[in-house]
């Protein structure tokens, strides 16, 4: 039996490799909000809307190979919140308890373009 890193998914592809291809989508999305604040879940269910993101994260899910549930666990919980916390355009405000998500604990995140 062979073991893996935990950033690593069965398809040899890493997190990170998932956060930079994702990261030029998900901040011309950034670019286009409008308002102060939002949550992880939030954004997510806008990605899902835009044709682009959504293929954006589409693409990641195939490309880190497992199942469905363990495949959301990293993009919701690993891939969108590394991007966001790199993110000049937003800051991490605290964690959304009270947003259900079962697939990791979402964020609040306020957006910082407005404040140049």
């Amino acid at each position: 039996m062979s073991t893996r890193a935990h950033d690593t998914g069965p398809n040899g592809v890493t997190v990170d490799d998932l956060v930079e291809n994702m990261t030029p989508y998900i901040e011309d999305l950034l670019r286009k909000l409008e308002g102060d604040e939002f949550t992880t879940n939030e954004f997510i269910e806008l990605m899902l809307q835009v044709p682009d993101t959504k293929a954006a994260y589409d693409a990641a899910g195939r490309a880190w190979g497992e199942k469905r549930r363990e495949t959301k666990m990293v993009l919701h919980g690993q891939v969108i919140p590394n991007v966001l916390r790199h993110s000049a355009q937003v800051e991490w405000v605290g964690f959304a308890y009270g947003d259900a998500d079962e697939f990791a604990v979402p964020g609040i995140w306020r957006l910082t373009k407005n404040d140049v």
